[in-house]
């Protein structure tokens, strides 16, 4: 079970609020009380006193309560603890936050998005990884490029989208992206991609879909829509512009 015991009301609130939305089972006491029977994780603020006994202790302020929670959480449930994010990269990546082996978050965002989501969810974990899957070449290249100061692992994603039954079609991203962050990977800092002749055309192509002039972005655009460097709406704004 897990105990709150701390003197910050902030904290106590934001904690208890999150238990409460999370359908956890947990108790309060005034810090430095006796803790009750059954109690694994005690949640304080660094200036509340420690526990004593053989519990678990987790510290936070109030705006690391998100975090307190998915780390209490983990422990309570025999985790390591290190967050590991996982990501299905593509226009709209999948992204799950693991801690230990529990799933505490999960997204599906634009690729311009994808970064300071992924940059959030690590900012305050000790030991942070983010493994991305090696498919959508291009994609994951531009996330692999662009989280420079966040340890990432490149992971073959071979077999990881689950088969999707009734009621559960759009979630195949995330649940893929779970998969992923279960696997280990190769540690990479960069990842240098260059696109195909047929990945320009669908480019190009679809710039043709979008513009509304019949217009056709050239390779050099297309090239840099590839890489991330601009959208396909920017291209075609370049374009005319010449």
């Amino acid at each position: 079970m897990i105990v709150v015991a701390t003197a910050d009301f902030a904290l106590y609130h934001e904690v208890v609020d999150r238990l409460r939305q999370r359908g956890v089972t947990f108790t309060t006491v005034e810090p430095g009380d006796d803790l009750p029977d059954g109690a694994s994780v005690v949640l304080t603020a660094p200036d509340d006193p420690a526990p004593s006994g053989d519990v678990q202790h987790v510290t936070a302020t109030a705006g690391e309560a998100r975090r307190a929670v998915d780390e209490a959480l983990s422990r309570l449930r025999g985790g390591e603890g290190r967050t590991v994010v996982g990501v299905d990269p593509g226009p709209r990546p999948g992204i799950a936050v693991l801690s230990g082996e529990t799933v505490v978050a999960a997204f599906q965002v634009p690729l311009s998005d994808a970064v300071e989501t992924i940059r959030q969810e690590v900012a305050d974990a000790v030991d942070p990884v983010v493994r991305i899957g090696d498919g959508a070449r291009l994609q994951g290249a531009r996330l692999v490029e662009d989280l420079d100061d966040v340890p990432v692992e490149l992971v073959d994603e071979t077999g990881t989208t689950p088969y999707l039954g009734n009621g559960a079609r759009g979630m195949d991203d995330v649940l893929a992206a779970v998969n992923i962050a279960r696997l280990d990977g190769e540690r990479v800092e960069s990842r240098d991609i260059d696109p195909t002749a047929g990945e320009l055309q669908r480019i190009k192509d679809r710039s043709r879909e979008l513009s509304g002039d019949d217009r056709t972005i050239d390779d050099t655009l297309a090239r840099r829509v590839a890489t991330g460097d601009l959208t396909i709406a920017e291209a075609l704004a370049e374009h005319r512009d010449r």
